[in-house]
């Protein structure tokens, strides 16, 4: 009696899982950006039997590039944002940044210094909540052009 082999694996094996970045969203790093729309693409080239490049004739009109004007499309992606910096593309100024943070004291901050000043420990004590990381909300902006990206909201 044999033993049965296992038949080998005519595919490859999976591939490694997303990183964080990818899992989460996000845009990730190039440089420089060069937005790119297809119609103003030109045609692949065609190649003969010998391998030299010829010319592809097509039916439609030719037309002068200087009277040519075609729109070219930015398609912008939403980016969650959380209390630490993002990389994005800046709608305002399409420069490729990582956003400038500044955090600010929230809602659950004012009530729970309140609640510690009712509680009898007014002399200081009650301004710790907003020095806890996990009680502030979160504004980015562009470090380029200093516009206002959006907000992390705690509580």
């Amino acid at each position: 009696m044999s033993k049965a082999t296992a038949p080998p694996y005519n595919e490859p094996p999976p591939c490694a899982p997303p990183s964080y970045s990818e899992a989460v969203g996000g845009v990730p790093p190039q440089a420089p950006f060069t937005p790119s729309s297809a119609g103003n693409m030109p045609a692949p080239p065609v190649y003969n039997p010998e391998g030299l490049a010829v010319q592809q004739e097509t039916n439609q009109p030719q037309t002068s590039p200087v009277h040519q004007s075609v729109p070219t499309a930015i398609v912008t992606t939403v980016v969650p944002l959380g209390p630490q910096s993002t990389h994005m593309i800046c709608p305002h100024c399409h420069a490729e940044v990582d956003t400038a943070t500044k955090s600010e004291p929230s809602l659950i901050a004012y009530l729970s210094g309140f609640v510690i000043a009712l509680l009898g420990c007014w002399m200081g004590c009650c301004l710790l909540p907003c020095c806890i990381p996990e009680c502030m909300n979160v504004q980015h902006t562009c470090p380029n052009c200093r516009a206002f990206l959006g907000k992390y909201k705690r509580g």
